[in-house]
């Protein structure tokens, strides 16, 4: 791995480049689905282990670092990234410095986990961690680039909704559940709804890159039009399981976050074709995440 200045030219300030690097609301994704996870554990259960939940908390957000920071890596060897200004790999034109950032991150991470294992006298969640891991690798690492042709969503849905949910629900009981895989069905879902609202502002990157992300194999216009579906089907799964007496009524809280998917659709619907206003629908989505994953996991704990 060669180290390789590359030059842009941006007038944002650097201070804003290096915040929109590193990324800080799409943190959110390594938090919910541990908060829920345990939400449905703690409901189920009636008691909560605070170290341990502390300790997963921690060590997903060091493993999203790696991902993110990887990711960066990763797409500037195949050139995807060159009129991104606030990729890492560009800001500090140190390749192999930013590799080796992730990688820390990384053991960071699976040395939290390494230690809940310890503590509990099983290896079961180091097992779902290192499969979230291979996803997040596979996605974006060579040889695979599994997200190239198009399977990021299915991936990002599996590593973030039924495996990390269930990881941070086993963390707190050894055990599994049939409402706790459905919960974690709609984590994924809106999980995987930020990396495809990320696409549709560097669709001719993708393009010129190779890339065959869902939006440069549907068009903008036609994956737009699924947002609202999409949207729909998180509130109607969880209006049904909540009617099926699977979760409880109070999880209908998270209808509170329709509002960010009502300004989600409708932006996206009305600048789809316009890189430059489309570029921000991504942090909305965040929003959507974050709020209805925060409200979901508190109507279990109600």
């Amino acid at each position: 791995m060669t180290t390789k200045l590359i030059t842009y030219s941006n007038s944002q300030p650097k201070s804003k480049l290096w915040m929109a690097a590193i990324k800080p609301p799409m943190y959110s994704v390594a938090i919910i689905p541990i908060w829920v996870g345990t939400a449905v554990a703690v409901a189920q259960t009636k008691s909560l282990n605070a170290g341990v939940f502390s300790t997963f908390l921690t060590a997903a957000i060091c493993i999203v670092a790696w991902s993110n920071i990887s990711n960066d890596v990763f797409d500037s060897e195949t050139g995807i990234d060159k009129n991104k200004a606030h990729s890492l790999v560009n800001l500090t034109g140190n390749k192999r410095l930013i590799f080796w950032i992730g990688n820390l991150f990384l053991i960071l991470g699976l040395l939290g986990i390494l230690a809940i294992a310890w503590w509990q006298r099983d290896l079961t969640i180091i097992g779902i961690i290192l499969a979230c891991c291979a996803i997040g690798y596979a996605y974006q690492g060579p040889p695979f680039r599994l997200g190239y042709h198009g399977l990021g969503e299915i991936l990002c849905f599996v590593a973030y909704g039924p495996l990390a949910v269930s990881a941070a629900y086993y963390s707190q009981t050894q055990s599994w559940s049939t409402t706790n895989l459905a919960a974690s069905i709609i984590v994924g879902t809106i999980t995987s709804l930020i990396l495809f609202c990320s696409h549709f502002h560097q669709i001719k990157d993708d393009l010129a890159a190779g890339k065959r992300s869902p939006i440069v194999r549907l068009g903008t216009a036609l994956s737009a039009n699924l947002l609202p579906w999409i949207c729909g089907s998180i509130y109607t799964l969880t209006s049904l399981l909540a009617v099926l007496n699977i979760f409880p009524t109070w999880t209908l809280l998270s209808w509170l976050s329709l509002p960010f998917a009502i300004k989600l659709c409708r932006h996206v619907l009305q600048y789809h074709d316009q890189p430059e206003k489309v570029s921000n629908c991504k942090f909305i989505a965040v929003g959507l995440h974050f709020v209805c994953g925060l409200l979901l996991g508190l109507g279990f704990m109600l």
